[in-house]
């Protein structure tokens, strides 16, 4: 409560013409949190919350929770071991481009406090695959699962994505335990199209062939490789998606990105991007039941989109494996993975139910 009714009003408050100076500003605070051990175990101490029930192994990964930190809050992997200290089951970093770039121009952060909503169209930016391999490499490795979003420099063309795709993919494959093909952010020029069933097949074909190069030659672990998508593609396009999952064995789906819809604000606006926070939600729990349908338990499901609380949480778990939020964790404060976590423990209490795995089965 004090981080909603002091701590959050003053940031943007401070901040209220360029938001994403907070943004900067929390990020170089857990920076500092995650480079003292005893800060970070402090920290740990106050905003983790730990039960059995709720762990599971998924793709082979082991997750102490299912909140994740989606991607897009530390894009260049400088404050991992802070966010870890936070309580998260994991967190995905980036998205990470071959090419450093700036994005587009600021600001490109604008909230909407009363739905409790971002609209962003920040274009990728980011420290590149090379840079972002150094902060990997200094920051050691984590206690959790972390993943890595890639996605295509805005200079390259969508006939040289998939070479964007896989430098990075090369650059940073003993760093991350599972990667994220991000073809659905709405802020990088022709990016969407990427979705479409070819262009897709090429990009997971080629990512797939030096995964499975790597472990013939005994150079590493197979990495686990999952797509991104919009909750704007109509339900044929979902399908022709899905397919090519089928077809070239990714290992799980995660839905969804920010929507360039602006259903459910309640103010207009004539900012472009991509929007997320509580309006996306019907959008991402429509979007992630039919996912669950299609798939029938083919691959795992990481559900993001407009999870403010365990209700929603519990929800979208009855259909997904894992879920992630970001825009609640800035409305609701560093406590938020703790708070839902917490209380989804209560509401399987309250059902009945042992293990988080058995959720999925209620709902049959």
């Amino acid at each position: 409560m004090i981080y909603e009714w002091i701590i959050r009003p003053l940031l943007f408050k401070m901040f209220s013409k360029d938001p994403e100076k907070a943004h900067e500003a929390v990020l170089t605070l857990l920076s500092f949190i995650g480079k003292r051990k005893w800060l970070a175990k402090l920290v740990k101490r106050f905003s983790t919350f730990e039960d059995a029930g709720l762990e599971q192994e998924i793709f082979g990964l082991r997750f102490r929770n299912p909140i994740g930190l989606a991607a897009g809050f530390d894009k260049n992997a400088i404050a991992l071991k802070g966010l870890q200290a936070l309580g998260f089951g994991f967190i995905e970093v980036g998205t990470v481009t071959r090419d450093e770039q700036e994005g587009n121009p600021r600001p490109r952060i604008f909230r909407f406090p009363k739905d409790e909503a971002i609209i962003n169209r920040m274009g990728f930016n980011n420290d590149g695959a090379d840079r972002i391999r150094r902060h990997l490499r200094d920051t050691g490795g984590l206690c959790i699962p972390l993943g890595i979003s890639l996605g295509k420099s805005e200079i390259t063309s969508l006939e040289e994505a998939v070479e964007d795709y896989l430098y990075s993919f090369r650059k940073l494959y003993f760093y991350g335990d599972y990667f994220v093909v991000n073809v659905s952010s709405p802020n990088t020029p022709n990016l969407r199209k990427l979705q479409d069933k070819e262009h897709l097949k090429i990009i997971i074909t080629r990512i797939q062939e030096f995964n499975k190069t790597l472990i013939v030659c005994g150079k590493g672990a197979e990495k686990k490789i999952l797509v991104k998508i919009a909750s704007d593609l109509s339900l044929d396009a979902i399908d022709e998606v899905l397919q090519v999952c089928f077809d070239h064995s990714v290992d799980g789906i995660i839905a969804v990105n920010t929507t360039i819809t602006r259903n459910g604000l309640s103010v207009k606006t004539d900012e472009e991007g991509g929007m997320s926070g509580r309006p996306l939600w019907a959008e991402a729990l429509a979007t992630i039941v039919y996912l669950s349908i299609r798939v029938n338990g083919r691959i795992p499901i990481i559900g993001v989109g407009g999870i403010f609380n365990a209700l929603q949480a519990y929800e979208i778990l009855k259909y997904a494996d894992l879920i992630q939020i970001y825009t609640s964790f800035i409305y609701k404060g560093p406590f938020i993975a703790r708070r839902i976590n917490k209380g989804l423990r209560q509401l399987m209490d309250r059902d009945g139910i042992k293990h988080i795995t058995e959720l999925k089965k209620e709902r049959m």
